[in-house]
This record gives C-alpha cells, structure tokens and sequence, in this order.
C-alpha cells in the first residue's frame, strides 16, 4: 500500500532546500507515495535530482514517481511515471519505460477521466483540480469534492484527489472517495517534515471515520 498521502517533491516550492533532502524527510515523517517534480530543470539538473532522491529512499519502502520524464523514469529504479493530458500519450510512455512500471494521468474533467479509465496503460488516475489551487500558472477549473464522488463510482483504478489539498480539508477528499490525496505545497513550504505529519494525521482521522 502507498498510502493515503502522494506527496509531490516541487522542486520550485521547496527552493532552496534540494530534492533529495525534501524526499528523505517526507520518509522519515512517514511518507509511503512521493513524485518528484521540477517543471523547470534542465536535463542534466533533473539527472541529478532524481538519482540523487534514489539513493534518500533506498530501502525506506517509499515509491517514487517521476513527474512527465518517461526517459528518466526508465533510467532509474523508481515506480512510477506521472503524465499530464500535455505529456506523452500513455501508450507512448509505456514503450519508453516498459511494463514494470505504473502510469498516472492527470484527468479534469469526464471526457478525460472517461478516456483514462479506458486506456489499459493507465494505472493510477488523478482528479482536479478539487479546490482552487496557487501550484499552477494556469490552472484549470475546479471540479470540486462531488466529481471525486463522480469519479469513484465510475473508476476502478486507483483515484487520486489533486489540487489545493491540505491537513483541513484532506479528510473530505478522502471521505469523497479518493484512494489517496496529492499534495503539493501544504507539504513543500515550511517544515516539510511537520507538515507531512500534520497531513498524515488528518488522513488517519478520515480513515477512522469511515472504518
């Protein structure tokens, strides 16, 4: 199990503080599902970002996802790639990285949540944004808690709850119906490690409520 939590590494949010620093911690805090993301790396900066967060997490039990870079994810010993509808179609991400691997895909709306509960390449699929969210230039438009509910009834993949996520509404995501919730800078700005547990904790209120 990866958890109730997919704590997304940005590389931006958590300047200066460097990737594999940001990984290990969420670890330590008890973090089981990480993607790393830096949309503005170069090649050889996201290299050595992800080698680098590899080696924090050898033998922690942690999966590692790679945001967008298929060759990347084939380069290393991680779990998982995730796409956005921008990024390589699925079909031509699993040909980079093979079979081992699990895809993700980011999905806004019912044509794309539709599209990527067809698509056999598609393992985990991503809904959102759920609230408004400061982690994208251009975000797209809410889709709200009801269309993780939506979601749910029409997926059985994994469902993952994305955009504006935090320790006070975690538990109304997962209530809704996801599997797990994404967080990006409830998790990044501040003191990762406490905010990792503070997220944690609200996620394990949630699951006691509906146990």
């Amino acid at each position: 199990m990866t958890g109730t939590i997919y704590a997304i590494a940005d590389a931006e949010a958590l300047h200066p503080r460097p990737l594999p620093e940001a990984v290990a911690l969420m670890a330590e805090a008890g973090i089981r599902w990480i993607q790393v993301r830096a949309k503005n790396f170069s090649g050889s900066d996201w290299y050595r970002a992800v080698e680098g967060c590899v080696r924090s997490l050898e033998h922690s039990g942690v999966e590692l996802w790679v945001d967008d870079r298929a060759d990347l994810a084939a380069l290393f010993p991680v779990q998982g790639l995730h796409l956005g509808q921008a990024d390589l179609p699925p079909a031509a991400a699993r040909r980079v990285i093979g079979k081992g691997l699990k895809i993700g895909v980011s999905t806004h709306g019912e044509a794309q949540l539709a599209a990527a509960d067809a698509d056999p390449e598609v393992d985990v699929i991503a809904v959102g944004p759920v609230f408004a969210t400061a982690s994208k230039e251009r975000p797209d438009p809410v889709v709200g808690l009801p269309f993780v509910s939506r979601a749910r009834a029409r997926t059985a993949k994994r469902l993952v709850a994305i955009g504006g996520v935090d320790a006070g509404n975690v538990a109304e995501v997962l209530t809704a119906g996801a599997d797990a919730a994404a967080v990006l800078g409830a998790v990044c700005r501040g003191d990762v490690r406490a905010n990792c547990r503070r997220l944690l904790a609200a996620a394990g209120l949630a699951e006691c409520a509906s146990s």
